[in-house]
């Protein structure tokens, strides 16, 4: 007869576990060893699911990027875009006053990773389009025209973005929202004079 559990899948506890570790401690501090006894598996299983500690940190990343779009995807829902603008800039700034916030994991991977062509650091370029994409898309709904203007909008908003999760790591999270807010306007609001 079969065991039943509520525990889940050893491959989602080593993802779940693994990204704990490497987002608290970094990617390279942490051991494949170290993985395999916090989930309490073999090395054995381990391989099986992951023939590399790169594949474990690939699919850790894949699953933080899926969080980070839904997040951000859904607060983007609201139809009236300032209403967008102040989701986005909430889900960002509650992300960095969580505790144990250690800055944004896809710039933390792309620190250890300095090989452009590495899986990882390209990993990590597809999140950055991802978020430029975005942030293009919210910037038109502003008002900022489409091309040039808003492309240069969605690069320097995406900057405000890194610079808002580093200073919620090194500063005082509380005043992510309201500086990223304003900072986001600013460049909306001269991107729109632009025209």
């Amino acid at each position: 007869m079969a065991k039943t559990t509520n525990e889940p899948p050893v491959r989602e506890r080593l993802i779940d576990s693994a990204g704990a570790l490497f987002y608290a401690e970094g990617i390279r501090a942490i051991s494949a060893d170290r993985i395999i006894a916090a989930v309490g598996t073999t090395k054995a299983t381990f391989y099986r699911h992951f023939p590399t500690k790169d594949d474990l940190v690939l699919a850790y990343l894949e699953v933080r990027a899926e969080l980070e779009r839904s997040g951000v995807t859904a607060a983007a829902a609201a139809s009236d875009p300032q209403e967008a603008l102040r989701g986005v800039v909430g889900v960002l700034a509650d992300t960095s006053c969580q505790p144990g916030f250690r800055g944004c994991p896809f710039i933390n991977a792309g620190a250890e990773y300095a090989d452009a062509a590495h899986p990882v650091r390209r990993l990590v370029a597809e999140q950055r389009t991802w978020w430029t994409t975005f942030f293009r898309t919210l910037a038109e709904r502003l008002g900022v025209p489409s091309g040039a203007a808003a492309d240069s909008a969605a690069a320097q908003i995406l900057m405000l973005r890194d610079g808002a999760l580093v200073a919620g790591y090194l500063d005082d999270p509380n005043a992510i929202q309201t500086q990223l807010s304003k900072a986001i306007t600013a460049v909306v609001t001269s991107a729109r004079a632009d025209r």
